[in-house]
């Protein structure tokens, strides 16, 4: 039914020795998806800073900072500067917020990161407190 493999295999010869390439840990890997999840997440934060200054946001940019650095190997964030956002949007960004914070949540259990799992896991539930406490727009009929 198949054919086998008559010849080498085309990455095998072109890479030459494997050896030479700089190879990551699978725990290397998720640092780095868990830190990029963390700044996105970061990065909304500090958009609905914008919309919405509160104290909590403050603290949860703060906590994400420290995560994302620690990850990084001392590496800050870059942080852009909250500038005054406009209302309507704030629903779609708790949203965004909420489904990058599910996204950290699932890859800080998967390497077993306590720390950075109850951040994600706090974040989601607060973005869902608050998109739960938007009013819904009615329609008049």
């Amino acid at each position: 039914m198949y054919e086998p493999i008559r010849t080498k295999s085309v990455h095998s010869t072109m890479a030459g020795d494997t050896s030479d390439f700089p190879h990551r840990s699978r725990e290397e890997e998720l640092d780095i998806q868990l830190a990029g999840h963390l700044a996105a997440l970061l990065a909304v934060t500090d958009e609905l800073r914008g919309t919405a200054p509160s104290a909590d946001l403050d603290t949860a940019a703060d906590r994400l900072v420290q995560q994302v650095t620690r990850l990084r190997a001392g590496h800050a964030p870059v942080r852009a500067a909250v500038a005054a956002g406009d209302e309507r949007q704030r629903a779609a960004l708790h949203e965004r917020a909420h489904t990058l914070a599910g996204r950290a949540l699932v890859v800080a259990a998967s390497r077993a990161d306590t720390a950075a799992a109850i951040l994600a896991a706090e974040r989601m539930d607060a973005h869902a407190a608050a998109a739960a406490q938007r009013p819904e727009l009615s329609a008049a009929g």
